[in-house]
């Protein structure tokens, strides 16, 4: 398994060193995109969030005292 991991590693150094440069350029387009996609990242995060929020309450929450209170209001 080592081994493996080792020519994996020189495999991919020597990917890395025999690279050329490409003579490309990013576009405002591209510019545009990524930021579209940051923001997009960021809003659904927010709705997970939001989401589970009142899970992630519960968990630190105590139920049991609150269960207990009702309990006691209705007689």
């Amino acid at each position: 398994m080592k081994r493996l991991l080792n020519v994996v590693m020189l495999a991919g150094f020597c990917l890395l060193m025999s690279e050329r440069p490409a003579h490309a350029y990013l576009d405002a387009g591209t510019g545009a995109m990524i930021l579209q996609v940051l923001l997009g990242g960021i809003a659904g995060a927010v709705v997970i969030f939001r989401l589970y929020w009142r899970r992630f309450l519960a968990l630190f929450s105590n139920r049991r005292a609150e269960d207990d209170a009702l309990d006691t209001s209705k007689t």
